[in-house]
């Protein structure tokens, strides 16, 4: 049985809903390219330390690169020495939805887009980060994109 991915579930959210921006994928295929394909609809990880933004610092709304959904802040960012990119909190409750993910043996929460379904990282609590929600939404680089605060 293959495991949950934006490609195997389709259009379809957890909850029945569907997601507002649904593409064939040829379409998503096409705009994204090799690697944020990988990521962001067949479940992909990309390797750890490597990403664009895994110690950035720079203020600013992260968006989804699939569909621009603004899905985290940089105020909620922290250096959790994971590998990834790592929040305490989307940037609104609906910004994303989360999957029960058991594709490596265990049960874990996937993060995907609330507004195209494509796959951000993974959710962690419990591990003890000093944050004000004991969260680690750790996100993949690739699947994402900074757009950076306005100069005063």
């Amino acid at each position: 049985m293959s495991h949950s991915t934006p490609i195997n579930d389709g259009p379809t959210r957890p909850d029945g809903s569907s997601y507002p921006i649904t593409k064939s994928e040829e379409q998503w295929r096409e705009e994204l390219g090799g690697s944020a394909y990988h990521v962001l609809r067949e479940a992909g990880t990309e390797p750890p330390f490597v990403g664009e933004y895994t110690d950035t610092t720079t203020p600013g709304v992260y968006r989804c690169r699939a569909c621009n959904a603004e899905l985290f802040t940089s105020s909620t960012k922290f250096d959790s020495h994971c590998g990834w990119p790592s929040f305490y909190s989307p940037l609104a409750g609906d910004a994303v939805v989360e999957l029960e993910d058991s594709s490596l043996g265990y049960p874990r929460t996937e993060v995907r887009c609330a507004t195209c379904g494509g796959h951000l990282g993974h959710v962690f609590d419990g591990e003890g980060y000093p944050t004000p929600t004991d969260l680690r939404y750790c996100i993949n680089s690739i699947s994402v994109t900074l757009e950076a605060d306005a100069a005063d």
